[in-house]
């Protein structure tokens, strides 16, 4: 496997911006993602750059790490979030202690199933452990079976937490996690 897994620059937001949007474009998107191309297409350059910053490398709330072809084209990317012990997540549940969120998973259709989305999720892991997380979660959607697959094969396992998603009424998404092995 000819790629470099790495954390995005600050200056890279036109490559980060261009990788969401194809992400968005992605057959089960709408399972995956809690925004639409069209917003996304919306959001003006400013916003990438924040954004950019937040997950470059070097920054400690937020690390966006992606994989580069051997063509300098981006082909994959996760996001990794620390949540602190004390706070409120995006959901309204209590953070009970120090941990990763893994959200923004993508690797182009034509790149998957060569093991980069593991070797994503491995320095994902490795960054947030480094910032002292517990753990490290994710939330996916119920119906999203493939990328649940995923996650149980690179560690995650189902808590039993479950966030229902107001904007589909009857949906609900589904925490996964795997905690930090100490030893």
């Amino acid at each position: 496997m000819n790629y470099k897994v790495r954390s995005i620059h600050a200056d890279e937001w036109p490559q980060a911006k261009a990788l969401r949007l194809a992400a968005l474009q992605d057959p089960v998107a709408h399972l995956a993602f809690l925004e639409t191309y069209d917003e996304a297409l919306a959001r003006p350059d400013s916003f990438w750059q924040e954004r950019a910053v937040g997950g470059a490398e070097g920054a400690s709330a937020a690390q966006q790490i992606i994989a580069e072809g051997p063509d300098g084209e981006w082909v994959g990317t996760l996001t990794v979030l620390i949540e602190e012990a004390g706070t409120t997540d995006w959901a309204g549940f209590p953070v009970e202690r120090k941990q990763g969120h893994v959200v923004g998973v993508f690797v182009r259709p034509e790149c998957r199933g060569i093991g980069l989305t593991e070797v994503l999720f491995d320095a994902g892991l490795e960054w947030a452990w480094s910032r002292g997380a517990e753990r490290v979660r994710l939330i996916v959607h119920e119906d999203n079976g493939r990328a649940q697959r995923l996650y149980r094969k690179v560690g995650f396992a189902p808590t039993g937490v479950t966030v229902p998603l107001a904007q589909a009424s009857g949906e609900s998404e589904l925490e996964f996690a795997v905690e930090h092995d100490a030893g």
